[in-house]
């Protein structure tokens, strides 16, 4: 079961999400925080069923959108595209920032089930690299988990870069809906800016905390590459392959059924936050 909920973070932003849990009465759970990627939401195709999934196997999952992912009251359209335009990785640690507190303040549902002592965080994606950038020495956060994540943050091409220059803004296509999705100077300046801050094998080199990196072997290039890096540089790192998988588990929005990969991606998870919540 999941119950939805909404975190405000000013007048402007707010943070939706649901909470899914199996967990009877007395029982404490660990949890693990599902972010979705760049031009994701957490409704996207097979992430209820995932988080459902998990959940059955007696972790409580928090999905929830990013407060400017340009995904608002509809849950499922991208109807705030100016948000979209100035979303940064700085914003989205923020919002795990915000979830945390909220999680250890008892504001979101089920807070009785909830282990605050064991929190995991888990993206897809870019938040994959979310993942890696908020957990690194959080001490709040017992482990991480990637699912076909990104080991460099710099996500903009030459010629957009030189656009939003020129103009203050530039635009990306969603190959899904046709939409045109703003990209401004702040989400520029933001990676720029933070280089170092920012560098995620070197997060991954100093991490104290242990890392899950499962990656599609289908996957685009530059991602299957990455995995291989980030896991060379981990200390307490273990890397998953999942054959024949590609950037989103072989599934589909809207979600048509689950696959022999997702499958084996969940399995590997759960194991992965039972394991560590018993050290």
């Amino acid at each position: 079961m999941h119950t939805s909920f909404l975190l405000p973070l000013d007048e402007t932003f707010v943070i939706r999400g649901n909470v899914h849990t199996q967990a009877t009465e007395g029982e404490k759970q660990p949890i693990l925080l599902f972010c979705h990627g760049f031009k994701g939401f957490k409704d996207w195709g097979s992430f209820p069923y995932v988080a459902e999934q998990l959940s059955e196997r007696g972790i409580t999952v928090i999905r929830f959108n990013f407060s400017a992912n340009g995904v608002g009251e509809s849950t499922t359209e991208f109807d705030e595209l100016e948000k979209f335009g100035i979303n940064t990785f700085a914003r989205e640690i923020a919002d795990l920032t915000a979830l945390v507190e909220a999680i250890k303040q008892n504001k979101l549902p089920h807070a009785e089930v909830m282990d605050y002592e064991k929190i995991f965080v888990m993206g897809h994606s870019k938040g994959g690299g979310d993942s890696i950038l908020f957990g690194t020495d959080n001490p709040d956060i017992k482990g991480i988990i990637t699912w076909n994540g990104i080991s460099h943050v710099n996500l903009f091409d030459q010629k957009l870069r030189q656009e939003i220059s020129e103009k203050g803004v530039s635009y990306i296509i969603n190959g899904r809906t046709g939409q045109e999705m703003p990209i401004t100077q702040v989400v520029i300046d933001d990676v720029d800016q933070n280089q170092e801050a920012y560098h995620l094998v070197e997060k991954v080199r100093h991490m104290s905390q242990p890392i899950c990196i499962i990656q599609g072997d289908k996957d685009f290039a530059r991602l299957v590459q990455g995995a291989s890096i980030l896991q060379e540089a981990a200390k307490r790192g273990e890397l998953h392959w999942i054959v024949d998988a590609d950037h989103v588990m072989n599934t589909k929005h809207p979600f048509a059924g689950s696959s022999e990969q997702l499958e084996e991606a969940i399995t590997i998870t759960a194991e992965f936050v039972r394991t560590h919540s018993e050290r």
